[in-house]
């Protein structure tokens, strides 16, 4: 137990790098948007739990892959580190431009005609595992995770969460966002949405660049 509430800080971290990283539109969640607005929720649903099995794929490939880096080099988190607070506040930046600019959010439907759910949930699978900044945020989410010497089972309960937080989250937007009215609701509030993004990045990023453990 005493192990665990050592962790708890960082794991907690993570998982709001990971909730607020997502809360904010971008292709994967425009193209669920989209799709549930154009075609159906049924097909929507599909996309959403392809994106987040590639979530969890990505998180899943960041973890082992980090862990034989740590494993062989163990002054190898530091960097991991650095790199984790730089692409956090480049995330910042991101978030606090998007805030200061007039133009909306637009939800549109895939291109390559309709499909079948099987084949929308591996459209959403190939959408994300090809995006290259899905790689960039899960090293930096498992890195606030993760202090020296950690053990397995705290990527492990990283892992885990994000996927849940990911399921839920994906197909709320398959369901909720199925309507032009929602995503209007959404456009109207982008701007505190993204200034808060911002907020918790900068923070997040300086956290992760000032940490010694």
């Amino acid at each position: 137990m005493q192990d665990f509430a050592i962790y708890l800080p960082g794991i907690l971290l993570a998982y709001c790098a990971f909730l607020l990283a997502i809360a904010s539109p971008g292709p994967n969640i425009l193209a669920v948007t989209g799709t549930s607005m154009a075609v159906g929720r049924q097909s929507g649903i599909a996309l959403a739990l392809g994106v987040a099995t590639g979530s969890f794929t990505w998180a899943l490939l960041t973890v082992f892959g980090l862990s034989a880096v740590l494993a062989t080099y163990a002054s190898a988190l530091l960097l991991i580190k650095i790199f984790g607070g730089l692409y956090l506040l480049w995330l910042a930046y991101k978030s606090f431009k998007s805030a200061m600019s007039s133009h909306d959010i637009e939800a549109r439907e895939l291109a390559g005609g309709r499909r079948t759910p099987a084949r929308y949930f591996k459209r959403g699978y190939v959408i994300q595992m090809t995006n290259p900044k899905a790689a960039l945020a899960w090293i930096a989410i498992i890195a606030l995770g993760l202090r020296d010497g950690a053990p397995l089972w705290v990527a492990a309960v990283i892992v885990v969460g994000t996927f849940a937080m990911s399921v839920v989250i994906h197909l709320t937007y398959a369901l909720a966002f199925s309507t032009p009215m929602m995503v209007q609701a959404y456009g109207r509030a982008r701007r505190v949405i993204q200034g808060v993004l911002g907020s918790f990045f900068a923070f997040a990023g300086l956290r992760l660049l000032t940490s010694r453990s």
